[in-house]
């Protein structure tokens, strides 16, 4: 019996939805590679551990889903000489953008202070970098009035990390903290303050450094 007309069209639209469909899928599963064979593969196991940590004191705290490289930045450090997040590479960084300006964020620094007192060394740092531009001695000055002695200094006189790293995790005030591991890789964002050495931050930071809570 010959195929009718109607009956080819219909044939050959199911085999054009067919590989159409498996194109897709091919293309879904390269994606799937890339994502699992790409830069921060192995940071992605840790930032899902951390989902659903983010709770309590840390509850607006979102895991980066894929983690992806930290964006590049350099500023100052206590000295005023030029450093970058690539030279405090090899331990897990809590990045804070922070200003005097910014009540909320001088509201959460004791408790990064407390944090970094705390947790603080080889396998973490808490680095807190202040944005502001003008009156530059202002505030290393409310560092010391307000007894933050843990955190070192640094600054961004020239104004440049902050637009850099907003642009990266989409946050548009402060304060805006990211939690990078020790290769580099975001594994979470935080936008606004959080009460960063309660025992939800502490939880947190210890299960990315794959310590027991």
């Amino acid at each position: 019996m010959t195929a009718t007309p109607k009956i080819l069209a219909a044939g050959g639209a199911l085999a054009a939805v067919l590989v159409g469909g498996l194109a897709l899928y091919g293309t879904r599963s390269n994606l799937g590679n890339l994502a699992a064979s790409g830069p921060c593969a192995e940071a992605a196991p840790v930032a899902a551990r951390l989902a659903p940590l983010a709770r309590g004191d840390v509850a607006a705290f979102h895991a980066s889903a894929p983690a992806k490289p930290a964006p590049a930045v350099a500023f100052k450090g206590p000295d005023g000489a030029p450093t970058d997040l690539a030279s405090l590479r090899g331990k897990l960084l809590l990045v804070n953008l922070w200003a005097t300006w910014c009540a909320p964020c001088k509201a959460e620094m004791p408790a990064l202070d407390r944090l970094q007192a705390e947790l603080g060394g080889d396998s973490f740092q808490v680095v807190a970098i202040n944005v502001e531009t003008r009156n530059l001695d202002k505030p290393p000055a409310w560092f010391k009035a307000n007894g933050i002695a843990q955190l070192t200094y640094y600054g961004d006189p020239e104004g440049k990390v902050l637009p850099v790293i907003q642009s990266a995790v989409g946050s548009t005030g402060l304060p805006t903290t990211m939690l990078i591991d020790a290769k580099g890789c975001t594994l979470g964002v935080m936008k606004g303050p959080a009460e960063w050495s309660s025992e939800d931050g502490k939880r947190l930071i210890r299960a990315a450094l794959a310590k027991s809570s």
